[in-house]
């Protein structure tokens, strides 16, 4: 079935044409249009992690961006967590309504379609908001470029902290989907490698679970010291909140593998107190990051996380690799695109200076955080305080170990 505007409208899966640019029409006879495409979930359980923040930061990005020669246009969409639904959506925003850059990701299979797609049509992707590290590795491809985190550094960053700190045993709450899976995976080995020991795991359906009472009642029997939860967005918050119901805070210390600040704003410090989370962006953490805090928070109902920093980054950057090329050049040739970001360094007031890697993941530091008491918290968003910082150059996996066709031996 042909998908019209309409349809996605109806279906609530896509949204029509947003000019940024006034007077967009008038020049289009004498300006290029570079077209952006951001699709995530924007009404299930990631919508807080990225849904309409995520567009915010994307528009802010176009609109401190100053370009020269050609006009930006922003399509938005929900994909509904559903990789048929995305992958139908990518396909009418590049074969009919003209996308050059599509955006977000969120869900890992999701992603991966795009991928595919990206790649066969020889346009650019930049997942922010998705986790799995298979995007540098088996999966990568010269269309894509990966952003802000991925299922390596999280269980790098925090399960690694976790082990040092005597949490030796795990038991782990994992979704049934490919990046849950991968957080289990990458933190399982650097539990092991550091000689701990995996007391078990529960795999739950995603995203038809609300009720995690089983699998809490059997990590708390486990004995295990840490509970590794795998589960983002609204999964998670709902196994915090019933862990406390159950007490398995009184025996276990919690460990989300991934985790925003949006998630903890929606707990409560109350709840999420003492919590260990690893993010690349949060808003109190230098004058930069303050700064952009300061231009976007009276356009957003939820101050932005890592990933919807994420699409403010990488819309900058892909907007200065569209100028070093010129439009029509950008346009034409997804993989020249991204070999242009590639060789452009990063810089901008979210993550700093940064660079982009052979294989497509994008390199800046990781901070390892923990939720304050409610004592320690000024206001609403004052919930973290900085417990490490891993340096770019360490916190990603070696490039030696990702098996990304695009690196030489």
């Amino acid at each position: 079935m042909k998908i019209t505007r309409r349809t996605m409208l109806d279906a609530a899966t896509a949204a029509a044409f947003v000019p940024i640019l006034p007077g967009r029409r008038a020049r289009a006879q004498t300006r290029p249009i570079v077209r952006i495409g951001v699709i995530n979930d924007q009404s299930g359980v990631y919508r807080d992690v990225n849904g309409p923040t995520s567009i915010a930061c994307t528009r802010q990005a176009i609109q401190e961006f100053a370009a020269g020669g050609f006009d930006v246009d922003v399509l938005t969409a929900d994909h509904q967590n559903k990789p048929d639904v995305g992958a139908a959506i990518v396909k009418q925003w590049i074969d009919q309504d003209g996308v050059d850059f599509i955006q977000d990701g969120a869900s890992s299979a999701v992603a991966l379609a795009i991928t595919a797609i990206c790649k066969d049509r020889n346009k650019v992707f930049v997942p922010t908001s998705t986790a799995t590290s298979d995007l540098t590795g088996k999966a990568c491809t010269p269309n894509t470029i990966h952003w802000v985190y991925d299922t390596y550094m999280e269980a790098r960053s925090t399960g690694g902290a976790m082990v040092k700190a005597g949490g030796d045993t795990w038991f782990f709450i994992t979704p049934n989907y490919a990046a849950g899976l991968a957080f289990q995976r990458d933190t399982t080995r650097f539990v092991e490698s550091a000689g701990g020991k995996i007391m078990g795991a529960r795999l739950y359906p995603f995203p038809d679970t609300s009720d995690f009472s089983a699998p809490l009642v059997e990590a708390k029997a486990s004995g295990a010291k840490i509970l590794g939860i795998a589960g983002a967005g609204t999964d998670l918050v709902n196994i915090v909140k019933q862990a406390h119901e159950f007490g398995v805070q009184t025996t276990m210390n919690l460990a989300a593998l991934i985790a925003y600040s949006t998630d903890v704003h929606a707990m409560g410090l109350d709840m999420a107190q003492g919590l260990r989370l690893s993010e690349t962006y949060y808003w109190d953490l230098n004058d930069r990051t303050r700064s952009f805090q300061d231009r976007i928070k009276d356009k957003v109902k939820l101050w932005p996380n890592m990933s919807q920093a994420g699409n403010y980054s990488c819309t900058l950057h892909y907007l200065k690799a569209v100028t070093s090329m010129g439009a029509a050049a950008a346009k034409a040739d997804g993989a020249a695109t991204v070999a242009r970001m590639k060789a452009i360094p990063t810089d901008d007031d979210c993550f700093g200076p940064g660079r982009i890697r052979e294989d497509g993941r994008k390199i800046h530091p990781v901070y390892l955080f923990e939720v304050k008491k409610p004592s320690e918290s000024r206001h609403e968003w004052d919930l973290y305080k900085l417990v490490a910082t891993t340096p770019a150059e360490e916190a990603w996996r070696p490039l030696s170990e990702g098996a990304c066709p695009l690196v030489k031996a």
